[in-house]
């Protein structure tokens, strides 16, 4: 028989497990979610209403001081959350540099020319560009002057570092916006997949776009009237439409971002690295759920609403539209090839050979994996590259060797 006494140490012992449960909770919770961002939104929501998708997703990445892309955090590399191709190894951007070179040299191996890097992240590439450059091609390296177009403080400022601990500094600049009249080469790797989408999703052959609400505990969606006329003009374009019940992205800042970066370049190239498909594969009725993934410490999760502010949100590009607003902007498509054709093409296999200054067992295997990682057909080399070019005759580069012939 149980004395009252006991009873109240077993409720008391039962509360105190309760209480330390929902502290543990509630201190993961703050950890994986910035609460001030979070709040931001809900206000926003309470303030006008439902908000799109897309809004939704400019505030969780892009917000100032808050957003995930803007926070200050570590976000790419093996220490942060996903892993972009110059992370796994300066062979990266080595080849890169190759295909850069080429397109120089298409040029007329002019004693200027742009290499403009939009949203160049932590400054990997940039520098691994440019150390290959002034080791293997000094001519070159001269000629370069490389532009970071970077809005996020934040990274300006580890680019900034980044190439000044090699002294590159000197060949860099940081331009507030896309300069007008570039000759030479624009530049993006994975970047455009990281820009707000709208959501939509096709019901009773409507096409209706998602909005987030909140319902004072969490999140959810609901259909609408399309928030714009671009959206039915986008799948206009291309004359298809998601399939019945079908959820799918549409990237419309990627296709304006295109356009403007066509009315920049007033002669050469621009070269885009980037997960998609062409339309017909992006928008196929078998892809119920659409491709917007996040990532948080290298997990993948289709749950935007998790983890605001701390985890990473990005969609595959449709590149028919993409390749469609560089053609309308003046650019010409000289070819999409996967990054593993393009990377192979280069010749990165010559990277499997030992050096003479890198004799050791333990570096030539570290260089063979990382090539494995960046050709790999289920990850890193399944990237798009698309290649478009303006004021260009008859450029045959070497990274898209086999395109036509």
């Amino acid at each position: 028989m149980v004395s009252s006494l006991s009873w109240a140490f077993l409720r008391s012992f039962v509360q105190i497990q309760k209480d330390t449960i929902e502290s543990v909770e509630n201190e993961f919770a703050s950890a994986t979610e910035n609460q001030a961002l979070k709040q931001r939104i809900i206000a926003r929501i309470s303030d006008e209403g439902p908000i799109t998708f897309r809004e939704f997703t400019a505030i969780a990445l892009y917000e100032p001081r808050l957003g995930y892309y803007c926070s200050g955090r570590e976000t790419m590399g093996r220490a942060g959350d996903y892993l972009t191709s110059p992370e796994v190894s300066p062979i990266f951007g080595a080849m890169v540099g190759r295909q850069l070179r080429e397109m120089w040299e298409a040029m007329g191996s002019p004693a200027r020319w742009d290499v403009v890097e939009a949203g160049a992240g932590n400054g990997t590439l940039c520098r691994d560009i440019l150390r290959w450059a002034r080791q293997m091609s000094p001519e070159f390296f001269e000629a370069i002057r490389y532009l970071n177009v970077e809005p996020i403080p934040a990274l300006a400022s580890r680019q900034r570092e980044l190439v000044a601990h090699d002294s590159l500094d000197q060949k860099v600049c940081w331009p507030d916006e896309m300069p007008d009249g570039i000759k030479g080469c624009v530049l993006s790797n994975e970047l455009l997949d990281s820009m707000p989408v709208h959501r939509v999703r096709v019901e009773g052959g409507e096409l209706r776009e998602l909005f987030v609400d909140w319902n004072g505990t969490q999140f959810r969606e609901e259909s609408r009237e399309p928030s714009t006329p671009e959206i039915e003009r986008y799948f206009g374009r291309l004359g298809l439409v998601p399939g019945e019940g079908c959820t799918a992205e549409v990237n419309v800042a990627a296709a304006d971002w295109m356009s403007r970066a066509g009315a920049a370049l007033r002669s050469g190239f621009i070269l885009t690295l980037d997960y998609g498909y062409e339309a017909e594969e992006l928008y196929a009725a078998w892809r119920k759920e659409g491709t917007l993934l996040c990532f948080y410490r290298h997990n993948p999760s289709n749950d935007p609403y998790a983890r605001i502010g701390r985890q990473d949100m990005t969609s595959h590009l449709d590149f028919t539209s993409l390749r469609h607003a560089g053609e309308a902007s003046g650019l010409k498509t000289l070819g999409l090839v996967s990054q593993s054709e393009f990377l192979i093409n280069l010749g990165i296999g010559e990277a499997w050979a030992a050096r003479r200054d890198e004799p050791s067992l333990e570096e030539r295997l570290a260089r063979r994996r990382a090539v494995s990682e960046l050709v790999d057909p289920t990850g890193l080399g399944r990237i798009k590259v698309l290649v478009q070019a303006k004021g260009i005759d008859g450029a045959a580069l070497r990274g898209l060797s086999g395109i036509g012939s």
